[in-house]
């Protein structure tokens, strides 16, 4: 009876004892995850991940200078830096928070231009082709620009210039691909409202002239004859050797029925 008595008591002090000593391992654990380095230490590790391609150990590396020691002059540059690895590694969400982040603690060092840049470059590199969603295409327009407006000369406006003119570009050519779709089903006044975007807003990208061109062809096909004439003006004033002026231009006048994008329904004459 007293053995009986005696076995949870014993069962007891050795859960404790297994629970203490699971703990103390785990104390050991942590202790050993931690390990206090100096900044320089850190940091030269955090570069030779960098330069080996291991980004994800680079990024924690950088931030773990910071977490160490973050009132050293290489705990700004270690923020910038771990953004940089997360982009190299593709992880632009992460990269931009990162970033966001710097800028918004450190609107005033020196390297806050290659902080936009960078932010930039997470967008653009994001940009889908024209069938898909183009959120991402606009942000990095947005953030472009916003590179021109606050550091003008530099070598980051520059090349966000070049970028700039490719990103509208690609803006304009998923207004044409909504516009053909909608011409291709009849959708005449949908077209219009389209090809009219790419003339206003992009008018300088390459899709303008096809944009004059297909404008012609549906205000034709809506009996709007004097606007598809004014189309085929502008277009013949801006790119009068173009293949879509003598299109536009036959149209107007009689001697061809437009012609809808591949793959349309039989066009109607509705004039």
């Amino acid at each position: 009876m007293y053995f009986r008595l005696m076995i949870p008591r014993l069962l007891a002090i050795v859960a404790v004892c297994v629970i203490a000593a699971s703990l103390g391992a785990c104390s050991k654990n942590k202790d050993a995850d931690y390990k206090e380095q100096s900044v320089y230490e850190i940091y030269s590790q955090a570069l030779g991940y960098l330069e080996e391609g291991r980004y994800k150990e680079a990024a924690a590396y950088f931030d773990e200078v910071e977490r160490q020691h973050p009132y050293s002059v290489w705990a700004t540059k270690a923020k910038l830096m771990s953004a940089y690895a997360q982009y190299q590694n593709n992880k632009y969400d992460d990269a931009v928070t990162a970033l966001d982040r710097f800028i918004a603690v450190h609107p005033g060092n020196r390297d806050i231009a290659y902080a936009y840049y960078l932010k930039a470059l997470c967008y653009y590199e994001q940009i889908a082709d024209v069938q898909r969603d183009q959120t991402l295409t606009r942000k990095a327009l947005d953030a472009l620009q916003e590179i021109l407006t606050r550091f003008p000369g530099t070598t980051y406006s520059r090349d966000a210039r070049l970028k700039i003119d490719l990103t509208r570009d690609h803006l304009a050519g998923k207004e044409m691909a909504i516009g053909r779709f909608y011409e291709r089903r009849v959708q005449f006044l949908a077209a219009i409202n389209r090809f009219k975007v790419v003339v206003d807003q992009y008018g300088d990208t390459t899709h303008s002239p096809e944009a004059l061109e297909r404008l012609t062809e549906s205000f034709m096909a809506l009996g709007l004859v004097e606007e598809a004439q004014k189309a085929a003006a502008v277009l013949g004033y801006n790119y009068p050797g173009s293949d879509w002026y003598r299109d536009a231009y036959a149209i107007v006048e009689g001697k061809s029925m437009p012609a809808a994008a591949s793959g349309a329904k039989p066009w109607f004459k509705f004039w």
